[in-house]
C-alpha cells in the first residue's frame, strides 16, 4: 500500500512539474517528459506490471488535463511502460546507460507517435519540421534532465524495496 501511495504522489508531482515548473525553464519551446521518465525508470526497475501501470496512470493524467480524447496518451505511456518492462532483466543499478538509451528511444517513438495520431491523421504532413522543431530538442531536454533525475527515482525505488523487504520479515 505505501508503495502504490508512494509511486501516486511521485506522478502527480511528475506531472505537476512538467505542466507549470518546467514551463518557465522551456528552451526551444519544449519541456522535457518527466511522466516518460517515470515510466520509463519503474518500467526498468520493477518490470513490466509496474512499468504498465505508472504509465497507464500517467498517461492519464495527460489526457484528462490537456488530451482531446480520453486514452491516446495512456496508452502511449501504457505501452512505452510495458516494453521498458522487457529490460527489467538485464537492468542493473549502477548502469546508467541503459536508461539513457531507452529515454531516447522510448521520446523519439512517444513523440513519432504523437506526432502519427494527432497531426498526421488531421492532414499535416510535414514530418521534418516536427523532428526538427519538437522530437529532436524534447529529446535532448529529456535526457539531460534524466541525468539528474533518475537518480532519485533510484533512490525512491531502492527505499521501497527497502520497505516491502522490512514488511515480509
Amino acid at each position: 500500500m505505501k508503495r502504490c501511495i508512494t509511486i501516486g504522489i511521485l506522478i502527480v508531482i511528475c506531472f505537476l512539474l512538467q505542466s507549470t515548473v518546467f514551463h518557465f525553464l522551456e528552451l526551444s519551446g519544449v519541456v522535457p517528459n518527466l511522466l516518460l521518465i517515470v515510466t520509463m525508470s519503474f518500467g526498468l526497475m520493477r518490470g513490466r506490471r509496474e512499468g504498465l501501470l505508472v504509465g497507464f496512470f500517467s498517461g492519464l493524467l495527460v489526457d484528462i488535463f490537456f488530451g482531446s480524447v480520453l486514452g491516446a496518451y495512456a496508452f502511449i505511456y501504457m505501452t512505452l511502460g510495458y516494453v521498458n518492462g522487457f529490460f527489467h532483466r538485464i537492468y542493473y543499478v549502477e548502469d546508467v546507460l541503459l536508461p539513457m538509451i531507452m529515454i531516447s528511444l522510448n521520446d523519439f517513438f512517444y513523440n513519432v507517435i504523437v506526432y502519427i495520431i494527432f497531426f498526421l491523421l488531421r492532414n499535416r504532413l510535414d514530418f521534418m519540421t516536427y523532428l526538427v522543431n519538437v522530437i529532436l530538442p524534447e529529446m535532448i531536454y529529456t535526457i539531460l534532465i534524466t541525468l539528474f533525475f533518475y537518480k532519485i527515482l533510484v533512490r525512491i525505488n531502492l527505499r521501497l524495496k527497502r520497505v516491502k523487504e522490512a514488511e515480509q520479515l
